[in-house]
């Protein structure tokens, strides 16, 4: 195995949060913690295998806790640990220029953004 050399700081973040799906898991625990099928719904479009495996690469890099609740029947939920708290006050910013530049983007890559969200009353 190949010994990886970050070139910056960059680098290291985008190897934690690289992939199409881990930037969208922890915008969906930003507010509380979530069990499996809560987070699986609030990522519309990942599969079950793509989350498991996306948890867990989070989870190893400290970004995510995951709790198991000794009930019946079992219980797990994750939460974004004080690590991945401060990564997603980081990529607030990116989540605004894609809000401000969705339209372009979309247009330029033949995808349909979704409709503007209106936060709920």
């Amino acid at each position: 195995m190949l010994a990886r050399t970050y070139r910056c700081g960059l680098d290291a973040a985008v190897d934690v949060i690289g992939g199409r799906w881990k930037a969208l898991i922890l915008w969906a625990l930003h507010a509380e913690p979530l069990r499996f099928g809560e987070l699986k719904r609030k990522v519309a479009g990942i599969s079950e295998k793509m989350l498991i495996q996306a948890l867990r690469e989070l989870e190893a890099d400290e970004i995510v806790h995951r709790e198991v609740f000794h009930e019946i029947p079992p219980k797990v939920e994750y939460s974004l640990t004080e690590l991945g708290q401060r990564l997603n006050t980081a990529l607030l910013p990116l989540g605004d220029w894609g809000e401000e530049n969705m339209t372009g983007i979309a247009k330029r890559r033949g995808v349909t953004p979704a409709p503007p969200h209106t936060p709920s009353a």
